[in-house]
């Protein structure tokens, strides 16, 4: 996995810990933990939890990340149908209008 460094760009001089926090822990070591779960694996739970949180700003990086980590369209389509039953069906469409621009 290429290191992280968005963390540093936006935050670095801001709020330093937290960006040294985003990108050497949660993106450093908690996602290279393959072996444990895939980056695919990952992304699901990652885009799963964002859209029940309706945490949209962060969606667009990590649909496009899952992308990257092989969730294909139909995946995508198919995850948020289903939280649309669970978690909202306004959270669904915002999270599909997102995914469109993603997956086009």
């Amino acid at each position: 996995m290429e290191k992280q460094t968005a963390g540093h760009e936006q935050l670095g001089e801001f709020a330093p810990k937290f960006a040294e926090l985003n990108d050497d822990i949660l993106f450093g070591e908690v996602w290279s933990r393959e072996k444990e779960l895939s980056a695919h694996e990952r992304s699901v739970i990652t885009i799963t939890a964002l859209i029940t949180g309706g945490n949209f700003e962060q969606l667009n990086f990590h649909m496009a990340k899952g992308k990257e980590n092989g969730i294909s369209q139909e995946e995508i389509s198919e995850i948020i149908t289903h939280l649309s039953f669970y978690v909202g069906w306004p959270k669904a469409w915002s999270a599909f209008n997102i995914a469109k621009t993603i997956w086009k």
